[in-house]
């Protein structure tokens, strides 16, 4: 009997181009070959799991036998981002997709923006990488105290400011009111993203872990919210909470970075609960992927592998683990932004099958039906469970 899910996301772990990678401008797109290919990358633990097993990856050396059960996920939400992706392992397909504004964003926002937050002007606004745009508009922020505004690819309104500058509360509260503003369908955003930095000048400009995300809640019904009305716990580690705007959480963890998040996520499974455990770990994206990082990405995804049997080993009779992804996010791409993927699935517990070959799973949310299955829950109209196959 299992009566608690850890999932643990590895974000923008993609391993493979998807069918419709095309339509997102990512064919060629492959976070885990780009990674392999160009680091010398160890991980003999999701190696064990199955990682390399699985059906259209053909890197690395596939295990005789896996110690659990193994496959691939496809995309159906419109959207190649966290909070589609998290929502749709969860249970729900975003369709539509939010608008994206690949030509910044028009007049009648920013003045809006301008308006109701009650700053003195905006710099930017214009589409590309996080970590140029500081380097090209950090000091005038300093000189001028006008938050910087940008996007991405993605469907996201981002605010950076320097933690002297606007302080981080401030900072919360803006993106608060921006988040409002966003709601009208007329703008239709998906994320309001806080990116709070620190640093003297260009060079030397740092994004920090107090990053806060406000999603838009115009997202259905999800497996935590069967888990949350069947009186079980739902913790949330890293983005989670932000992810779903907080809705059927028990408890809310956030972290600072990977290390911080496998230690709660350590600590939290060896605490007497039943339900699901959800953890994101960010770094993968926000510090490598996003940067085009290969090395920092190769030497995040082996801290993670070499924490995995301490994870397993502190695992109970009862509880099953979930090692996924939410998007791609190919460090070895031109690209800065995130990539439409399949997602991997590793699954490991003590009633779980060894060497199970789930194939391609049509929709992430044959994850969240499959967990539902086992829980004995009712589950949700999306999603198809392969308990059957596991256990």
């Amino acid at each position: 009997m299992i009566n608690r899910v850890i999932i643990m996301v590895l974000d923008g772990f993609g391993i493979g181009e998807a069918p419709d990678a095309k339509k997102y401008g990512d064919e060629g797109s492959n976070t885990l070959a780009g990674i392999y290919n160009n680091a010398s990358l160890n991980i003999p633990n999701m190696q064990k799991l199955g990682l390399y097993n699985i059906d259209g990856v053909d890197v690395g050396e596939k295990t005789k036998k896996t110690i659990g059960a193994y496959g691939r996920a496809q995309e159906q939400a419109d959207g190649k981002n966290s909070p589609v992706g998290h929502w749709e392992m969860s249970g729900y397909t975003k369709h539509p997709g939010f608008t994206t504004y690949p030509n910044a964003f028009p007049k009648k926002l920013v003045d809006e923006f301008i308006e109701k937050t009650g700053v003195k002007g905006i710099l930017c606004n214009e589409v590309g990488s996080g970590t140029e745009i500081l380097k090209r508009f950090g000091e005038e922020h300093i000189r001028t105290g006008y938050p910087i505004i940008y996007t991405s690819a993605d469907s996201v309104f981002q605010i950076a400011a320097h933690e002297d500058v606007i302080p981080v509360e401030k900072l919360y509260e803006i993106c608060n009111i921006t988040r409002k503003i966003l709601d009208n369908p007329e703008y239709n955003i998906g994320t309001v993203i806080a990116r709070p930095f620190i640093g003297d000048k260009a060079e030397n400009f740092t994004r920090t872990y107090n990053r806060k995300d406000y999603e838009s809640s115009t997202f259905g019904r999800t497996m935590l919210d069967v888990i949350y009305e069947n009186n079980k716990d739902v913790i949330a580690i890293g983005k989670i909470e932000d992810l779903f705007s907080g809705r059927s959480i028990t408890k809310a963890i956030h972290t600072s970075g990977n290390t911080d998040g496998i230690e709660k996520t350590i600590n939290e499974i060896e605490q007497d609960t039943e339900g699901l455990i959800f953890t994101n770990l960010v770094d993968t994206d926000m510090l490598y992927g996003h940067r085009n990082d290969i090395q920092g990405y190769a030497r995040a995804l082996e801290y993670f592998d070499s924490k995995l049997p301490e994870i397993m080993n502190k695992l109970k009779d009862t509880d099953m683990l979930i090692v996924t992804a939410d998007h791609g996010n190919d460090p070895s791409t031109p690209s800065t932004d995130h990539s439409r993927e399949y997602i991997p699935i590793l699954i490991y517990g003590k009633h779980i099958k060894e060497n199970v070959n789930l194939g391609t799973r049509r929709t992430f949310a044959d994850i969240s039906a499959t967990i539902l299955d086992i829980l004995n829950m009712q589950r949700l109209e999306n999603g198809e469970s392969f308990k059957q196959d596991i256990m």
